[in-house]
């Protein structure tokens, strides 16, 4: 795979400070396809100085040209699709197929979306005598998981470019590939130098010393609530503001009236989906003790449909996880969940291959919702079917996690569905198996996060107010 062996800053690749560099694994057969600078805090330092100096300057841009160069980003990620895909597919293991629907698609719709709205948002308001400015917050520092390497990038890119911030990117040291790749296409869009800048690296280093810069003025993290604790102690200390998209533990809750079917088989895809790797995933199935057992066996046939293989392979719907720590930690909690009670009805512990970083897709029954396996994040393709007794139980387990970012509720109609979903303490439900919106408003309660992404509430966390009274 290509690389480059220096940084994106001031819209120029130049040389690292340092000459440590990071190992980038296949994690399908386990072998190194590129190495890439790890940075350090003068690299990080060089890049916020550019997204300084650029600011002002962006800043005052137009809204409707602040759209037309996230127009002509969008355009240049629609030409290299098929890149992205690959490039993700290589360093991440993610299914060719899933790379080029999701991981190459779902970013380029999320650009467009907001090319739309920079140019149709009011950033000027009058309210009585007021006038009321939304302005950019500044210089946005942005790290980002290894699990949707572009996608996460996009959410914070594009709604920062469209607010007129400039912004630093610290990308996943196990996914910098796909993140060079996007610092191209910037490139090739004509973006202003310094608006976008990229440094790789290793959280404790580079990761930390874009936290605590202080000509950072908000930073915006995906990825684990430890990290997250951490970064906002950081970003606390000095004032500065925070958005941070965590994890989750979401349920997925089957009232009796449901179609058990439907909502079990989607449910347990919506978990394999990526290799089980996404902080929203149902990973809790509730099922009336009554149908239980049914339920059950319709988990067991629907993870034998997931067949585990080379993800280049578009016969392949399960990849491999993303490196070998991932795969121990994933196995590791299988392993719990045995010698907690629980029982696996598919899959287990063992690697369905002899190389590469796979797990199988797993269902336990028989999981109460004291076991580890329903209160931690997993992030594996691991599904917990938990038995309720009447709705107010279902609510009490799906509500009894430290986490609330996602969840979906089944029901007999719309309605029924709806008056359960507004009871949960979580940031996004999905009724009836409805569909994924990226215009929608994204993010967490409780330990899931602070902030929203995607559309306008996406935009807003990258804006702050300012009235003149007259």
């Amino acid at each position: 795979m290509k690389a480059h062996d220096g940084m994106y800053i001031g819209g120029k690749w130049r040389p690292a400070a340092g000459t440590d560099t990071i190992a980038v694994v296949n994690p399908t057969d386990e072998q190194v396809i590129a190495t890439v600078p790890a940075g350090t805090a003068e690299d990080v330092d060089a890049a916020v100085r550019a997204a300084r100096a650029a600011l002002p300057a962006w800043a005052a841009t137009p809204p409707a040209e602040r759209a037309a160069g996230i127009a002509a980003l969008a355009a240049a990620m629609t030409a290299r699709r098929d890149d992205i895909a690959a490039t993700v597919t290589a360093e991440l293991g993610s299914t060719v197929t899933f790379a080029r629907r999701v991981q190459a698609g779902l970013p380029i719709r999320v650009m467009e979306s907001y090319a739309e709205l920079a140019a149709t948002y009011a950033f000027e308001t009058t309210v009585g005598n007021s006038t009321v400015f939304q302005e950019p917050v500044g210089v946005v520092g942005a790290i980002t998981p290894w699990n949707y390497p572009l996608h996460q990038i996009v959410a914070k890119v594009a709604p920062a470019l469209a607010a007129g911030c400039t912004i630093v990117v610290k990308p996943a040291e196990d996914t910098p590939l796909t993140a060079q790749l996007f610092a191209d296409l910037v490139d090739e869009a004509g973006l202003p130098a310094g608006v976008f800048n990229l440094v790789t690296g290793l959280g404790p280093v580079a990761g930390q010393a874009l936290a605590e810069h202080p000509d950072v003025d908000l930073v915006s993290f995906t990825g684990s609530t430890a990290v997250g604790r951490r970064i906002g102690a950081v970003a606390g200390a000095a004032v500065k503001r925070v958005a941070l998209e965590l994890g989750g533990k979401s349920a997925n809750v089957v009232l009796p009236s449901a179609d058990l079917a439907k909502a079990v088989t989607t449910g347990v895809a919506n978990v394999m989906s990526n290799s089980g790797q996404t902080c929203s995933a149902w990973t809790r199935i509730l099922v009336h003790t009554d149908r239980y057992d049914e339920a059950v066996e319709l988990a067991r046939t629907a993870a034998a449909t997931h067949v585990v293989g080379d993800p280049n392979d578009e016969a392949s719907n399960l990849g491999p996880l993303v490196n070998a720590a991932q795969q121990a930690r994933v196995r590791g909690y299988i392993e719990a969940g045995i010698a907690a009670g629980a029982r696996v009805v598919a899959g287990g512990p063992q690697s369905p291959r002899d190389t590469g970083y796979f797990v199988e897709p797993t269902v336990f029954a028989d999981v109460t919702p004291d076991m580890s396996i329903a209160q931690e994040e997993i992030f594996g393709p691991v599904v917990s079917l938990l038995r309720y007794e009447d709705e107010e139980d279902a609510l009490r387990i799906a509500n009894g996690t430290v986490y609330g970012l996602a969840g979906a509720v089944w029901a007999g109609d719309d309605a029924e569905a709806t008056a359960f979903a507004r009871r949960m303490d979580t940031g996004q439900v999905h009724i009836n198996g409805g569909r994924f919106n990226p215009l929608a408003p994204f993010g967490g309660y409780k330990q899931s996060g602070v902030g929203r992404e995607f559309g306008v509430h996406g935009l807003t966390e990258y804006l702050q107010t300012k009235s003149l009274q007259f």
